[in-house]
């Protein structure tokens, strides 16, 4: 059986066609991913920060990732995006779950040069920190050198988003343990308090682009 790269066979109500839905999936935070091909015959999987600018997602990595240079001449390759929301407890192990929301995009990435690489660089620092890049110096001649700037067009038919958001499902008469709680245990995440450089004065005020992410 060829398996389409937006086909979900499993629990498809719990699948998703809406762009919306997909770029909602990829735009929530912390922008990790796992990327993954097949190099020289053997899997190749490894997670990796991303942005995402309209209908591309942005990746990149050090130019020494031999992996790496695979994907950028052009091997098609997936990324892989999940975001766990909460456990689900139900009357059996086997009817707890998670809720969640996933997406795989399918595709080939390309790698950028000159100028398109500079900005998607940028642009994936903007994802991650909106804000940071009018902080700091612009991209060296020399980071750019060492940096492999790879793109991914999203395109029609070759992603697929899957969300998980309900609780247990009510057990049959007689299935549930007497006294036993089920229910749903949300999952939350945030920040610290910003830890100031050693080797910067110890007054001196975190950047407003990181305060603006501490914040929420």
């Amino acid at each position: 059986m060829t398996l389409r790269p937006n086909q979900i066979n499993r629990h498809r109500e719990r699948s998703r066609s809406e762009r919306a839905d997909l770029d909602a999936v990829l735009d929530a935070g912390p922008h990790v991913g796992t990327l993954s091909t097949v190099a020289d015959g053997r899997p190749w999987v490894v997670p990796m920060l991303y942005g995402r600018a309209g209908d591309r997602v942005l990746l990149h990595g050090s130019v020494g990732a031999g992996a790496l240079r695979h994907v950028a001449a052009g091997a098609p390759a997936a990324l892989c995006v999940m975001h766990i929301d909460a456990w689900v407890y139900a009357h059996t192990l086997f009817d707890s779950s998670a809720n969640y929301r996933s997406a795989v995009v399918h595709g080939r990435l390309i790698a950028l040069s000159g100028d398109e690489a500079a900005q998607a660089l940028t642009q994936i620092s903007e994802c991650l920190t909106p804000g940071r890049s009018a902080e700091v110096p612009f991209h060296t001649k020399k980071q750019l050198a060492a940096t492999t700037a790879l793109a991914m067009d999203i395109t029609a038919g070759q992603w697929t988003v899957k969300i998980r958001d309900a609780g247990p499902g009510e057990p049959e008469p007689g299935e549930a343990e007497p006294g036993l709680w089920t229910g749903i245990l949300p999952i939350t995440s945030g920040y610290g308090t910003p830890q100031t450089s050693a080797w910067v004065p110890a007054d001196t005020p975190v950047s407003p682009s990181v305060l603006k992410v501490a914040g929420g």
